[in-house]
């Protein structure tokens, strides 16, 4: 058996001849029509595996610590079962009946994430904490709690102190009804300004060891004690400073007794002396003795809450009045996972129904464990190995031989493939020589499959180093050069094909990734004990570690790949020089950064294989076909204080991908995430990142967190060539130019002609201003997209307007609707409405949507709402509301047209009534709808159609660029009411016209005045008779008025009649009520 398959246990073939399971006698798999070949080397591995339909479920007996178990089934490509699932409780059940084990195995816990990164936001924690002032000597707080009695107890509790208090005082008491001295904390100050704190058990002081810094900062203080051994400890910051056992007779600690802050009970509940002066906090008791772990991670902010009797709360606490209650943010610079304190989970056993029975053990326990992958992958493991053993590959030919030449791993081997230090980089030596050797034959699948199997095992060593420090140094260096360099091989693009052999095994190339970065990680901190500055490269990765002290006025970072030119930024990442600054202000002291360049990961994602993401091009203009890795992967880890930290980063990545003929890429900011498809190994995420920039062949990217990065590029198929998108653009320019005139044309003729006052055109002329503006910013847009602020307001005037336009256009529409439909409504109340309606709703949408998400508002590379998120339905969700209700109003005015055409023809003569009753039938459908659809905005329901063809694109242009163009020959050109005043302008000036005339002229009835009336009647007062040329008021006088229905109803004209001088005066008058006369004499 090989070095190599020693440890990855895939040596030889699984023996079966029953369904069943296979055990350490007798190793079975339910595999149907499948015979297996016998290997005794695999029996003697002493695993059993079930499999079911879907899962294989492989019982581990070698017994190890849960991160070792953890680790074991991730080199094995599977995970710890969860037995959450009826199915994985039958194929654990199965495992441990056939292998009569009884004692608990690990199990994961589901509920549990893995650790990450955390944000600097969530290291600071808001407490609520008790201010005991130095004025006063009275203060103190009670626990509002009875206690039990207690064989052990623990206290915690966080302490301020004030620098300025150098006073014995008590931090807290508990004294019960029979002995007040019953359990005590007490602190004093001593001459090298440090607090020295005792503990008093049973009334027994222990002597003043322990300490922390007289610093004004806040500190964790645990105390400890149990009955069986009499063992005591302080701990100080999560570590233990003093302790002690003995001493005292062994008994519980009393119960029904009073626990006070900031003050001694000389006697029960009372006679306070040795007050506290500062700030406590979190004060919590268990009673349990907590171990050193425990502690810890309680010291990082962690909650623990097994056999916990009292949790911080102020509500439960009653203090005197000169205790205030104050907030402070508490910093907690190591953060752990539940698991660390709680313990990690493990079956027990089974209930009567055959539920798992669970429980928590200490999480270094070595307990067996079982894993858990898919039938599929199992199996495909298998097939690997069998191929391996059958006929060996020249490379594990050559791997072979060389560790037979290696007498150093000739010794046992450490359980279940875990490596030691020294195995794991010889290892890893032997395999990159037989990588050498081999370089020309290349890896086959089932090396690949081995070597990505021995970086997963390797990533995991035990970082506990040699003895020699110096040696350890040397050996990490090399052992993570050797791991880069296999690395390297595995990633080559060469091994493109190979990789689809093994996808269903591995999950692919960002295995290798997670691999690396796991022993980064793991070896930082020796890798970085003599330098600043660590650099390790090979042809397709680059791994650069980088560490400085953190301190005012710390400069940003900068990674690049081995590719990227000195002037130039491309493929290259960096951490802003305020986060860093963040970090200082944060408490850190040392940052370490781990950067890595991957140049040959993009051919390793077949591009037929799209990653599934939302088009962001959504105008029609072009095809979405799929999306693909375009772009080398980079990544960066932060460590403060050799703690991961996320903070946000910056990278220029170049476009990779060739564009081909008819295709265009448009990039998204991209990271791999994980923890999407677990299974799968994750998948590709944007939560997070945005586009900065878009270059030529490159794109700049912000993500508020670290991970791995890359560029996928969203590939379209071109649907408009560059002389259709010109062409396009230039008609909507003019269309626009055009309409805005119309637009401008129209309202001055309402305004200038005396168009008749009433809501009807109080409603064009809103739309009119509406649209106006709306298009002349349209017109303008293009240049306002230079600068982001005018781009944004332009923006935001532009929603506005055309919804304004939009709402405008309902009006229309209800006001169409109420004089189809009979509608009981007064005007002014009706006019309300309609300006609510046509300029309230359309502020109110902008402002919604501006308040909900101002930083996705705006598109990109445009002045628009952004399509790539929901804002965009801020203006297409209300405009399809409008286009529908105007939809329904036009159906409903082309009905009444219709019915009304047919009464008109059944009034014609049987001889024409069918001919004509088929021409008004058409006209009454065909007038309205020409008249009502650009009015109406039905116009934009082209709009849906437009990435169908480029055809439809011009009609959409067309018709709704024009649309003002068709507001003015509707409105003003083909409008009777326009035309009437404009005929009314004419007469009055050719009425003018006539006055000017010098001769005298006899007046005689005009045959084009439609109807006339004449009559006598008396001279009214502001008749011509009462001015100043008429005669002498003995003449007489005979009046002529005209009533003219050509004119408005308050309009007429008198004639008058009378002699003066002897001449025969023909005199002719025209006015209105509004004391606006206009007339004329002819003499």
């Amino acid at each position: 058996m090989g070095l190599l398959d020693r440890h990855t246990g895939l040596s030889g073939s699984l023996p079966v001849r029953r369904p069943g399971v296979l055990d350490m006698q007798d190793v079975e798999a339910k595999v149907p029509d499948e015979e297996l070949d016998v290997d005794v080397d695999r029996i003697a591995e002493a695993r059993l595996v079930h499999l079911t339909s879907d899962w294989a479920f492989q019982l581990v007996n070698d017994s190890l610590a849960f991160p070792r178990a953890d680790s074991f089934c991730r080199g094995q490509f599977s995970s710890l079962t969860t037995l959450d699932q009826p199915e994985d409780q039958e194929g654990a059940a199965e495992l441990l009946r056939q292998a009569g084990l009884h004692s608990p195995i690990w199990v994961r816990d589901p509920s549990k994430a893995a650790s990450k990164p955390l944000a600097l936001a969530k290291q600071y924690l808001q407490f609520s904490a008790l201010n005991f002032p130095r004025e006063s000597h009275e203060g103190f707080a009670r626990v509002n709690m009875s206690f039990p009695a207690m064989s052990a107890v623990s206290v915690c509790v966080r302490v301020q102190w004030d620098p300025e208090w150098d006073e014995v005082s008590t931090i807290f008491s508990y004294a019960a009804p029979v002995f007040t001295n019953e359990f005590q904390l007490r602190g004093q100050v001593d001459t090298q300004g440090r607090i020295l704190l005792a503990l008093i058990i049973h009334g027994q002081h222990r002597p003043y060891k322990a300490s922390f810094p007289n610093d004004g900062a806040w500190h964790h203080l645990c105390v400890t004690w149990r009955r069986s051994d009499g063992r005591w400890a302080i701990y100080v910051d999560g570590e233990r400073k003093d302790m002690g056992s003995g001493a005292d007779t062994p008994r519980d600690i009393h119960g029904d007794g009073i626990l006070i802050l900031g003050q001694d009970q000389d006697s029960f509940g009372g006679n306070f002396t040795e007050p506290f002066v500062g700030n406590i906090t979190d004060l919590n008791v268990w009673n349990t003795s907590l171990e050193t772990r425990q502690l810890r991670a309680l010291n990082a902010c962690s909650s623990l809450t097994q056999e916990v009797l009292f949790s911080w709360s102020v509500d439960n606490i009653s203090s005197h009045p000169v205790v205030k209650e104050v907030q402070d943010m508490l910093f907690c610079p190591a953060v752990r996972q539940q698991r660390e304190l709680q313990g990690c989970r493990t079956l027990q056993g089974w209930t009567d129904q055959l539920l798992p029975l669970y429980g928590l053990a200490d999480c270094s326990d070595p307990l067996p464990f079982i894993c858990m992958s898919s039938r599929v992958r199992y199996l495909k493991m298998k097939e690997l190995s069998d191929s391996k053993s059958a006929q060996p590959t020249a490379f594990m030919d050559q791997l072979m031989k060389l560790s037979n030449k290696t007498q150093v791993m000739q010794g046992p081997m450490q359980p279940s493939g875990q490596m030691s230090w020294a195995e794991a980089s010889t290892l890893l030596d032997v395999s990159l020589q037989a990588l050498e050797e081999t370089h020309q034959e290349g890896l086959q699948p089932e090396d690949m499959f081995s070597l990505i199997q021995l970086l997963s095992l390797a990533a995991d060593v035990p970082a506990e180093p040699p003895a020699d420090a110096n040696r350890s140094r040397a050996g990490a260096r090399q052992l993570s050069q050797h791991f880069i360099a296999v690395a390297d091989s595995v990633i080559s693009q060469d091994n493109a094909l190979k990789w689809q052999a093994i996808k269903e095994v591995v999950s692919g190339p960002m295995d290798v990734v997670k691999s690396i970065d796991r022993m980064v990680t793991s070896l930082g901190p020796r890798l970085m004990a003599e330098t600043d500055h660590l650099t390790i490269q090979s042809p397709n990765i680059r791994l650069e570690v980088q560490q400085q002290r953190l301190e005012e006025g710390s400069s940003g970072s900068r990674f690049c790949g081995p590719e990227t030119a000195r002037e130039t930024n491309l493929d290259c990442i960096s951490v802003p020089h305020q986060k860093i600054q963040d970090l200082h202000n944060n408490g850190f002291h040392r940052l370490t950064l781990v950067n890595t360049w991957y140049g040959s990961l993009r051919p390793l994602f077949k591009p037929e294989e799209n990653i599934t993401m939302v088009p962001t091009v959504t105008d029609g203009s072009q095809r979405y076909l799929g999306t693909i890795l375009g772009s080398s992967v980079i990544s960066t880890t932060v460590l403060g204080d050799d703690q991961p930290v996320s903070t946000a980063v910056r990278f220029h990545l170049q476009h990779r991908a060739q564009n081909p003929a008819g295709a265009v890429y448009d990039p998204v900011c991209a990271f791999w995430d994980f923890d999407l498809s677990p299974e799968a190994g994750g998948w590709w995420s944007t939560k997070g990142c945005e586009v900065v920039s878009k270059q030529h062949g490159s794109t700049v990217c912000y993500c508020n967190h670290t991970t791995n990065f890359a560029l996928l590029l969203q590939v379209y198929e071109v649907q408009r060539s560059p002389e259709n998108e010109k062409a396009l653009q230039v008609l909507t320019f003019i269309g626009c130019g055009v309409s805005l005139c119309g637009l401008l044309f129209t309202f001055i003729l309402f305004i200038a002609v005396g168009v008749p006052k009433s809501d009807r055109t109080t409603v064009h002329k809103n739309l009119i201003v509406a649209l106006g503006i709306a298009e002349l910013l349209l017109m303008c847009s293009d240049w306002a997209s230079a600068n982001e602020e005018a781009c944004f307001v332009v923006t935001a005037l532009l929603h506005l307007f055309f919804m304004a336009s939009f709402s405008w256009m309902l009006v229309e529409g209800l006001l169409l609707w109420s004089k189809v439909v009979s509608v009981n409504i007064s005007e002014d109340r009706r006019m309300k409405l309609y300006y609510a309606i046509g300029w309230g709703l359309p502020v109110l949408i902008v402002g919604i949507t501006l308040t909900i998400s101002v930083d996705e508002y705006k598109a990109d590379d445009h002045c628009w709402l952004n399509v790539k998120t929901d804002m965009i339905w801020a203006f297409v969700g209300p405009v399809i509301f409008v286009l529908a209700v105007n939809a329904v109003v036009l159906c409903r005015v082309v009905m009444v047209t219709v019915s009304s055409a047919r009464r008109r023809a059944k009034m014609l003569s049987p001889s024409s009534a069918s001919k004509m009753q088929t021409f008004d039938l058409t006209w009454a459908v065909t007038r309205p709808v020409l008249i009502l659809l650009p009015v109406l905005g039905l116009t934009w329901l082209c709009g849906v159609l437009v990435h169908l063809s480029i055809v439809v694109a011009y009609i959409f242009i067309a018709l709704n660029a024009f649309q003002g163009l068709y507001i003015f020959l509707v409105y003003a050109v083909y409008n009777s009411e326009v035309r009437n005043a404009i005929k009314r302008i004419k007469e009055k000036r050719k009425a003018l016209s006539f006055t000017n005339c010098s001769q005298p002229t006899s007046f005689l009835p005009s045959q084009r005045v439609p109807a006339t009336s004449w009559g006598r009647g008396p001279p009214t007062p502001s008749s011509p008779e009462t001015s100043e040329t008429s005669g002498p008021p003995s003449s007489t006088s005979t009046s002529l008025v005209i009533k003219n229905e050509s004119f408005r109803k308050e309009s007429f004209v008198s004639f008058s009649l009378k002699p003066a001088s002897g001449n025969q005066v023909v005199q002719l008058t025209g006015f209105k009520p509004s004391d606006q006369t206009q007339g004329f004499q002819a003499m």
